[in-house]
């Protein structure tokens, strides 16, 4: 039988651990994954605030590409370059203030999007209109980032126009 203080205590371990490598924000999101919007409308004002566009990555629980283009392309780009990212899952419950201010599902965003694979990168301008072509599922490696540079530099170009 296992000693319970002696696996509390690894636990506590693990949890410290990870905190000190900042695998998890206080906010309970994972390093290695973009933040879900409470609203998108407010996510929008806040891209546009610092010139840009709002991406919206529709991801599915599971989904190696989806994690692949998360951590390979979709963070680093955030970190470095300061683009506005955030996340739905095309099949979670959990509501958020749509563009037109009413509250949704995740999946029911996803269906009125047309969204059929994941991951599916969109790029949002004023009054949450799309301002590029969509970044549709884990292309290869060697032209994700060049697919997802060309993407966003269009998207700024528009909504400068």
């Amino acid at each position: 039988m296992h000693n319970l203080s002696g696996v509390l205590s690894r636990r506590r371990w693990l949890a410290g651990t990870l905190l000190s490598l900042g695998a998890v924000h206080a906010n309970g999101v994972s390093a290695a994954e973009l933040a879900v919007p409470a609203s998108l409308p407010d996510e929008l004002a806040a891209a546009l605030k610092k010139g840009g566009p709002l991406l919206v990555m529709v991801t599915l629980r599971g989904c190696p590409f989806c994690k692949i283009a998360t951590q390979n392309y979709l963070l680093p780009l955030q970190r470095e370059h300061g683009v506005s990212i955030v996340q739905i899952d095309m099949r979670s419950r959990q509501l958020i203030q749509g563009f037109g201010g009413a509250p949704q599902t995740q999946e029911s965003l996803s269906r009125l999007w047309d969204i059929k694979v994941a991951p599916t990168v969109l790029f949002f301008g004023r009054g949450g209109v799309e301002v590029a072509e969509r970044l549709v599922g884990g292309y290869l490696p060697d032209f994700y980032g060049a697919y997802l540079d060309e993407r966003v530099r269009t998207a700024r170009s528009a909504m400068r126009t």
